[in-house]
């Protein structure tokens, strides 16, 4: 039996949290304060903070002590932004982080502050990055085998902005996007919000079929593919050298506009060049730190032919004007520092180990997934509805994505996408439990 006074006492510090009375970020007392102010053990004052840390309230740092955690936006939003039910485990949305990152940002954060320019970090930058910090956007790209001058890399809020300014800057309403049958969400999204027509083109076991390309360039003029070759989101493919070469003949026969998302590519290692260095003049490759780094940390990268570089650099202009310069210096010392190669190695390390894991678990189960994605495809039998299974985990307090928000045809397969990246290995497995008992009925 829990004594009561425990009890008590962590419901009350819970719901002074849940009403703001408790702001986040505010330091709680010492466990040996608080076991001192309400005359409590101190194995019991030890539980009640592990407890709330265990539900989300608050966070322990070493040698710090215990803080409020911001509650206001859950950390598994997905492209909606649905409210996530508390409690309740995500495996909607990926944001994979390691351990020792918290104290990574705070020696990065002192590095600046004791840098002898902080002064340039309170002015707006040009549209793209400054000089320097282009070049070492350019010397990381080299990891993904792209090898420009920082003249051809500009620097954008994240990944998902390299994609909207890409759109806005190189696309008109009424252009035909092809795009693979099962697609990144927030294409989808860019595509409806720009009028663009999109057009699905099917899929096989190694990438976008090019033979169906083909035939829908022959039957309508296609202004740009976007295509995810290297670690393809959600199922997790590697399109062979071969193809590439291939969809950069297409793209030349019949001139449109590649737009190559790497987002994840630095998951997939070895793996073939970009397609970007296939077609140099026709590919613009976007990337960026939210997977390989952090989901907070809204750094991306957009490497584009020299003639497209203008229309880009407006379209930046006329959204968010530039990228906030903390956040850029940031992520350009640890570039430098080599912490973004650490950090992308150890992940690599970490999804293979949650593959693994997550194909013990369902074993049996029809998943596809590349050896070290964060995230797999797992479709249904025959007799069974994406919808019903998703509320019933749902109501078991995992939360899972259908293939809705993904599908480009009027025809959804009925199949789950599962984010395995932002939980604890143990929370993992036992999720994944319930999803293999949902599934096998």
């Amino acid at each position: 039996m829990v004594p009561v006074r425990y009890k008590a006492l962590m419901d009350d510090i819970a719901d002074r949290i849940r009403r703001g009375e408790l702001p986040p970020g505010t330091q709680l007392p010492t466990v040996r304060a608080l076991m001192k102010q309400h005359g409590i053990a101190l194995a019991t004052a030890s539980r009640v903070y592990k407890e709330l840390e265990s539900t989300g309230l608050v966070v322990g740092e070493t040698g710090r002590g215990t803080f409020v955690r911001d509650t206001s936006l859950p950390r598994g939003l997905g492209m909606e932004q649905h409210p996530v039910r508390f409690g309740a485990v995500d495996l909607t949305f990926n944001y994979p982080s390691l351990p020792g990152q918290v104290d990574m940002l705070r020696d990065g954060l002192r590095t600046i502050a004791a840098s002898g320019d902080l002064d340039a970090l309170l002015h707006s930058a040009p549209q793209g990055g400054r000089p320097h910090e282009r070049q070492t956007a350019a010397r990381h790209l080299r990891n993904r085998g792209i090898r420009v001058g920082g003249e051809q890399a500009l620097i954008v809020n994240g990944a998902q902005q390299g994609l909207a300014v890409t759109v806005m800057g190189l696309l008109q309403p009424g252009d035909v996007l092809a795009v693979d049958a099962l697609t990144y969400p927030g294409m989808k999204m860019l595509a409806q919000a720009h009028r663009l027509d999109l057009e699905p083109v099917p899929h096989t076991a190694t990438g976008m079929d090019l033979d169906a390309l083909a035939a829908l360039c022959r039957r309508r003029p296609v202004r740009a593919v976007y295509a995810m070759p290297t670690m393809h989101n959600p199922l997790g493919t590697v399109m062979p050298e071969e193809d590439r070469l291939r969809l950069a003949g297409l793209a030349e026969r019949h001139d449109f506009l590649i737009i190559e998302d790497g987002a994840y590519a630095f998951l997939a290692e070895p793996a073939p060049r970009p397609v970007f260095t296939c077609a140099p003049g026709r590919t613009v490759y976007v990337s960026g730190l939210s997977k390989s780094v952090a989901s907070g940390l809204r750094l991306g990268f957009v490497v584009a032919p020299l003639a497209m570089v203008p229309a880009l650099e407006r379209a930046i202009r006329v959204s968010t004007w530039n990228t906030p310069s903390l956040t850029v210096a940031l992520g350009c010392h640890w570039i430098e520092a080599g912490l973004v190669d650490e950090l992308e190695d150890r992940k690599r390390k970490d999804a293979r180990q949650r593959q693994s894991l997550a194909r013990r678990v369902l074993r049996g189960c029809a998943i596809a997934a590349h050896r070290s994605s964060y995230y797999l495809w797992l479709s249904l039998p025959e007799e069974m509805r994406a919808d019903g299974v998703a509320a019933g985990l749902g109501r078991e307090g995992v939360l899972v994505t259908t293939a809705e928000p993904f599908a480009a045809t009027p025809n959804v397969p009925h199949a789950l996408r599962l984010a395995i990246g932002s939980i604890s290995h143990e929370a993992l497995a036992e999720a994944l439990t319930k999803v293999r008992r949902a599934v096998a009925g």
